[in-house]
């Protein structure tokens, strides 16, 4: 119990919890960068073992299939949060809209999903031989429906777009074979993971909305998993993403 109510009190303000997410994001950095730059046989055992490369087909970029698959389904996905954190510390308002502490909290998101996705490109870089028609292209994205300038709005996108992507890596984990990508997956989730909670304490203060039944299972413990093929689904009817791509080879 003692465990507990340090923990508790350790994270209860915003400056804190920054605090943390900074460290967090450090942590992972370090040991996605180093995981990237695994050996060229486990290379070319990775390659070996994957049911289809990513690249063109049709005149669409599909995913591909196996690890690698995986992995680009990720990297379009951190694209997205990459862009979207990029367009509120840039929006005009940002400093209106939120306090110092909580402009800190968000830039600290931004560079972290930067990170991500700068991670999972250099790790698919090198698992395709640097190949860069096996690498998805940057994505294009319109947030039209959007308002940035509305402070409700950008939170509660965020909240979906964290939601969505702690669902995508805990459903995507099972199909991971190399012990070194499903490390960096973890990694990368458990990140995402606090910044879903971070985020649902700037819309809910000091409620236990950080970890609400729609995202953690009472009767388990556990936080939501869901297939690509959910995810997708979920991202496309966001309608965020304008690039056309495809996912024949991930369930």
């Amino acid at each position: 119990m003692k465990k507990t109510l340090k923990v508790q009190e350790a994270f209860t303000g915003t400056t804190n919890r920054r605090s943390f997410l900074k460290i967090s994001g450090l942590a992972m950095a370090g040991t996605g960068l180093l995981l990237a730059g695994c050996n060229d046989d486990d290379n070319d055992s990775q390659i070996d073992n994957n049911n289809q490369m990513p690249g063109i087909r049709n005149g669409v970029f599909d995913f591909g299939g196996g690890d690698i698959g995986i992995l680009t389904y990720a990297y379009a996905l951190e694209q997205l949060g990459a862009n979207f954190y990029t367009r509120v510390v840039n929006g005009n308002t940002f400093g209106s809209m939120f306090n110092d502490d909580e402009q800190g909290i968000l830039a600290d998101l931004y560079n972290h999903e930067v990170m991500h996705r700068e991670v999972l490109k250099q790790t698919i870089n090198t698992a395709v031989n640097n190949n860069q028609q096996q690498l998805l292209p940057n994505l294009d994205f319109e947030y039209s429906g959007l308002n940035f300038n509305d402070r409700n709005q950008v939170l509660n996108t965020a909240k979906q777009l964290k939601d969505t992507g702690v669902a995508a890596y805990n459903g995507a984990g099972k199909y991971l074979q190399d012990a070194a990508n499903l490390v960096l997956a973890g990694k990368i989730v458990s990140v995402e993971a606090r910044h879903a909670s971070v985020i649902r304490s700037l819309i809910n203060p000091n409620d236990a909305f950080f970890s609400a039944p729609d995202v953690v299972d009472p009767a388990t413990g556990k936080n939501d998993a869901k297939n690509p093929s959910q995810v997708l689904n979920e991202v496309n009817d966001m309608g965020f993403i304008r690039t056309d791509f495809t996912s024949n080879y991930l369930s």
